[in-house]
């Protein structure tokens, strides 16, 4: 070995050695990865293709912390072909030209193929994307590009046509306490109970920041083990007391204070939850279950707002996020209310469960095959939009119902905000079917 490559192994050695915990403790293959297990389970697609070393052009998408970058790094110590690796913050079109030169070398001497991990992908200007584009299309390297951002808007339609594209969900508190684990071994230290809980809940699914939190917190500690006050200070954080009790407690405040028309309340209960570290998206599907269930047809818009949130925190995430979560809450306190929709469906569902069966009435079945017509289906149905000029616009008095339930009423609507105007239709309706039938 010459000199130059001691100095070299030393140089590495020490950048090893001082490098942060996450970047230390990072796995070599995929068998140490953390989490994932929907793509690197025994027999899943992403495991599948790496153990068969025949993985094709991928993009990795996902928060922080979800593991994309190791993943990749995963790949490249499993995998027989040469690995390259870039970030597009620095790297450009004259760096990707290099590596597909390189690449197109490789294949030619030694008939190696060449895997290229570009993170951040999102950060390569279409140009710079368009310059891989020749190459992954045939064959002279795999991509693997790694992105935060929805690669649907940021990664150029030919490039992103050509990759599988693999979503990377945040880690759970499982995944995150085995990464806690692995290092209070690594810094040869211990943590209390408490202090795991802690930096497990506020690491928000990111298996970085848990981590680099360890790292910090152990520092504080020394010599002793981090304790719970260690692990505040590294969070610069007071641990907000939320047991099992008060997961189920608190969510069922939230609930009711939307329900009883308090925003105020509904707002220090959301704040209770993102505080204590409470999954977002557990909050935000119980505030979808509760525009249906608590406002329905009295504000038909509540449902779209509170999906609308929970889309917004899938696509902006925590801690911006909070903002969605905290207009959906206050929409949703201050809207009327009426559970007449919640209790239609859950009426109509026990009597069904309970015998109200009957025969689809003859003129609502299907008539769109030859025969049916011969067999009475369709024959005799009114279809409503030829009445659309009638005062109570495409209207007419028909059965809907079987035989035997016609005079069966499921939802009766409140006469609260939105609502009132549903019920001075159907009261309309009824009025009108009662003198055709005189």
């Amino acid at each position: 070995m010459n000199t130059g490559d001691l100095f070299s192994a030393a140089a590495d050695e020490r950048l090893r050695s001082t490098a942060p915990l996450a970047a230390r403790l990072r796995p070599r293959t995929i068998d140490e990865v953390v989490g994932q297990r929907d793509l690197l389970g025994p027999g899943r697609p992403l495991r599948r293709l790496v153990e068969l070393d025949q993985l094709s052009s991928v993009l990795f998408w996902g928060p922080p912390g979800t593991g994309k970058t190791t993943i990749a790094l995963a790949i490249a110590g499993t995998t027989a072909r040469a690995f390259e690796q870039m970030s597009a913050v620095t790297a450009g079109v004259k760096d990707v030209r290099d590596v597909i030169e390189r690449a197109r070398r490789r294949l030619g001497e030694h008939d190696q193929g060449t895997i290229l991990f570009l993170d951040e992908i999102h950060r390569f200007t279409k140009a710079q994307q368009d310059a891989l584009l020749p190459a992954v299309e045939d064959g002279t390297l795999v991509l693997i590009g790694a992105t935060t951002e929805n690669p649907f808007f940021e990664v150029n339609p030919p490039l992103r046509s050509r990759s599988t594209l693999f979503r990377l969900e945040p880690l759970g508190p499982d995944d995150l306490r085995t990464l806690v684990d692995r290092g209070l071994e690594a810094l040869q230290t211990t943590a209390s109970a408490e202090a795991v809980t802690l930096l497990v809940d506020r690491s928000g699914g990111d298996g970085r920041q848990v981590l680099n939190s360890v790292e910090v917190a152990a520092a504080l500690a020394q010599p002793c083990g981090i304790e719970l006050a260690h692990a505040e200070a590294a969070l610069s954080t007071s641990a907000v007391r939320y047991g099992r009790d008060d997961h189920y407690d608190v969510i069922s405040a939230f609930i009711k204070s939307m329900r009883g028309s308090d925003p105020d309340a509904a707002v220090y209960w959301l704040a209770r939850m993102l505080e204590a570290g409470e999954d977002p998206r557990f909050i935000v599907r119980r505030m979808v279950i509760f525009a249906s269930e608590d406002i329905g047809m009295a504000d038909p818009q509540a449902l779209v707002v509170a999906t609308a949130a929970a889309h917004a925190l899938e696509f902006v995430g925590l801690p911006e996020a909070q903002l969605n979560l905290a207009q959906a809450a206050i929409h949703l306190a201050t809207a009327p209310k009426s559970n007449s929709s919640a209790v239609a469906i859950w009426q109509a569902r026990q009597d069904v469960a309970e015998g109200a069966l009957g025969e689809v009435p003859p003129h609502l079945r299907s008539s769109g095959y030859r025969g049916a017509k011969g067999l009475g289906h369709g024959v005799g149905y009114e279809y409503p939009h030829d009445h659309e000029h009638d005062e109570l616009g495409g209207w007419i008095d028909q059965q809907y119902l079987p035989d035997g339930l016609v005079d069966r009423t499921w939802y009766r609507p409140s006469d609260h905000g939105g609502e009132r105007t549903v019920a001075e239709r159907m009261r309309a309706t009824e009025t009108r079917g009662g003198e055709e039938e005189r």
